[in-house]
């Protein structure tokens, strides 16, 4: 099928839409049961045209998508987050139609989950726990009785509530797992550690399944970091060293699970002051804070990481006496110079913590890294143009986006106000936006009264 004649038969599906949103769905409770069943078995064998769409778009050289990745030209696209592009990526290399090297047709990756979803018989809930199941599924495994379980997951989520499946699945991996020892890869599989989204209060969710080794470096340091009156925050000299005295231990009313958060942030904490950590994008490992000179001496307020947490200002004026930190403070200028001109390409220090303080992560539209991440940018590029490595000509970009620049044809220019704008080569322009408000969210509460486009014609007239 080309191109248009798919655009075609959406717009007549679209057509079809409109007119069953105007039909009125009444009837009997059988009839009304019958349509919202009938509704569901259409909208899950959608599912088997996203793979089908996102596995067209993946033949595509990712250049001509002037993106830095299949994932990235989705959410750009589709205006959809980057855990749901990365969902439908994945998805699609598992369920959707394949091709050899020479061009021959081949049968998804997991071909019966893939045909009970065409028909409409499973939905995402069960096309996610069989996905799950597979990706824990340990090496020693063998083809046949993968394809074996593939097909006994694939027909249950026939029949099964999500929930139910997911008991199945997880007793036939249960099964499985006694076959065998598993191996360094498969440890390396199920081991990781992740840091969550910062919730209101300030906290952020820790979660993660250590291996091995990482569990019994964390018994060692628990044991004695951990320990009744170590490292505890409500002693005015919480002990860092030693044995805890008789009376910290007593004072003592911490959980073990508060007791065990409280050692590792001391751990990282001395980690820091100890400089052994090196360097990372020209600045030692540390901790980046930036904040306004009337919240510093106020005491109120938060501050802003280089990672994009929101700190305290009390937390931000105890850490500042802890360790190295760097604090950049608005309306404050410091000595070293902030303007190289042609004298260096990479920006100095001084230069990363205002760019870490200004834009907090990567300027392009739409990205979510943060300021720790990103390199230093040059907005009118330094090899084409030969740009000063000036602090008003330098902006953050991850090093996707970075790249991006110089494959693609994007470019980068600051507006009047200036913030950066990102321009799209012609042939790239879908209308998406120029500036990334991400890093600053109070800025989606305020209208834009700059007009991109505008400065656009201004600047390709000038």
């Amino acid at each position: 099928m080309s191109s248009l004649a798919g655009s075609k038969r959406i717009a007549a599906l679209t057509a079809e839409l409109e007119g069953l949103l105007a039909e009125s769905l009444d009837g009997s409770a059988a009839e009304r049961a019958d349509t919202a069943f009938e509704w569901e078995t259409f909208k899950r064998r959608c599912a088997a045209m996203d793979h089908h769409v996102v596995g067209s778009l993946a033949e595509v050289p990712i250049e001509e998508l002037g993106e830095s990745s299949l994932a990235s030209a989705l959410w750009t696209l589709l205006r959809i987050s980057a855990a749901e592009a990365n969902r439908r990526v994945k998805e699609a290399r598992d369920l959707g139609p394949r091709s050899s090297m020479t061009g021959e047709p081949l049968e998804p990756m997991l071909r019966n989950t893939a045909a009970a979803q065409w028909r409409g018989e499973i939905g995402a809930e069960h096309v996610k726990t069989i996905r799950r199941f597979f990706k824990k599924l340990p090496g020693f495994v063998n083809h046949d009785t993968r394809e074996a379980a593939e097909a006994q997951l694939a027909e249950l989520a026939c029949g099964l509530r999500p929930e139910h499946l997911r008991v199945a699945a997880d007793h036939l991996a249960i099964l499985l797992d006694q076959d065998g020892e598993l191996t360094d890869a498969d440890l390396a599989k199920r081991s990781y550690l992740t840091k969550g989204k910062q919730q209101a209060d300030g906290t952020s969710e820790i979660r993660g399944c250590a291996d091995p080794e990482l569990g019994a470096l964390f018994d060692a340091v628990l044991a004695k970091w951990a320990a009744p009156g170590m490292c505890n925050p409500d002693d005015d000299n919480p002990c860092l060293d030693g044995e805890p005295g008789q009376d910290a231990r007593t004072r003592d009313v911490r959980t073990t699970g508060q007791r065990n958060h409280d050692a590792l942030k001391a751990v990282l904490r001395a980690m820091l002051a100890s400089g052994q950590l090196g360097s990372h994008k020209g600045l030692p490992v540390t901790i980046v804070i930036s904040t306004t000179l009337k919240e510093l001496e106020s005491g109120t307020g938060h501050a802003v990481t280089g990672g994009g947490t929101l700190l305290p200002m009390s937390d931000v004026i105890r850490q500042a006496s802890a360790a190295h930190h760097y604090l950049a403070v608005f309306d404050e200028h410091t000595q070293e110079p902030l303007y190289l001109g042609h004298a260096k390409r990479l920006a100095s220090k001084a230069q990363r913590i205002v760019l870490y303080a200004r834009d907090r992560g990567c300027t392009r539209p739409g990205c979510t890294a943060p300021g720790y991440w990103c390199e230093a940018h040059h907005d009118d590029g330094w090899a084409a143009n030969d740009s000063p490595t000036d602090i008003d000509k330098l902006s953050l970009a991850c090093p996707a986006d970075n790249k991006l620049i110089e494959k693609t044809g994007w470019s980068t220019r600051k507006r009047k106000d200036g913030r950066t704008q990102w321009i799209p080569p012609p042939k790239l322009d879908w209308g998406q936006a120029r500036v990334n408000n991400y890093h600053h969210p109070e800025r989606y509460l305020i209208p834009d009264s700059h007009d991109e486009k505008s400065d656009d014609d201004e600047d390709d007239s000038s």
